[in-house]
């Protein structure tokens, strides 16, 4: 059982009641109260490691679960993997009958296509940037200029520490910007 909110705005009655009729007993109820996105469920992660082969993890409904269609489908094959069923009450969707199964395999086609034309939009609007010149990944936050007086102080006998001191730069970006024009210590850069 899950709802969004600590608040006592949202109950969990109607899923109880709905769990309770369809013979889920009392003491196998795990509750979440936080948003579905969450990735630490606590309540959903006690209830995936209270099951075992031959049970049946029954929701109220779909929603409840899965933060979204690929992390629903991982969940229920993870179960299948496990021996458990999966059952939702407001679907009617249990994958002990060959029409649950069925549904889920169309769900699994379903979320694949799905990744794929994200795949394929993500890709296409890349290359449309590069095709105005635009070029992805981080932005160079030091300028060619201070580079070159970073590396003069750095082989001149200037530490890292007192390198970044002096200039305000965080030891991960000096790190990164002397990687990129593969400086290090004892080499010599002509040019940058």
């Amino acid at each position: 059982m899950r709802v969004s909110s600590d608040g006592d705005r949202q109950v969990l009655d109607l899923q109880r009641d709905a769990l309770s009729s369809a013979g889920v007993d009392a003491r196998h109820l795990f509750e979440d109260h936080a948003s579905g996105n969450r990735g630490d469920r606590a309540g959903l992660a006690k209830a995936l490691a209270f099951l075992q082969p031959g049970d049946c993890f029954v929701v109220w409904k779909l929603d409840r679960l899965g933060r979204s269609l690929p992390h629903l489908l991982a969940t229920v094959n993870d179960l299948k993997a496990r021996g458990v069923a999966f059952r939702s009450l407001t679907e009617q969707m249990d994958t002990t009958t060959p029409q649950g199964e069925f549904l889920f395999h169309v769900f699994g086609a379903l979320a694949q296509f799905e990744r794929s034309l994200t795949q394929e939009r993500v890709k296409a609007g890349l290359a449309a940037a590069r095709r105005r010149g635009r070029v992805g990944g981080r932005p160079v936050v030091i300028d060619p200029e201070k580079l070159g007086a970073v590396v003069a102080a750095l082989e001149h006998g200037s530490t890292k520490a007192a390198v970044c001191r002096t200039f305000g730069i965080k030891r991960s970006t000096l790190i990164d910007a002397l990687t990129r024009i593969g400086w290090s210590a004892g080499t010599k850069i002509q040019e940058l």
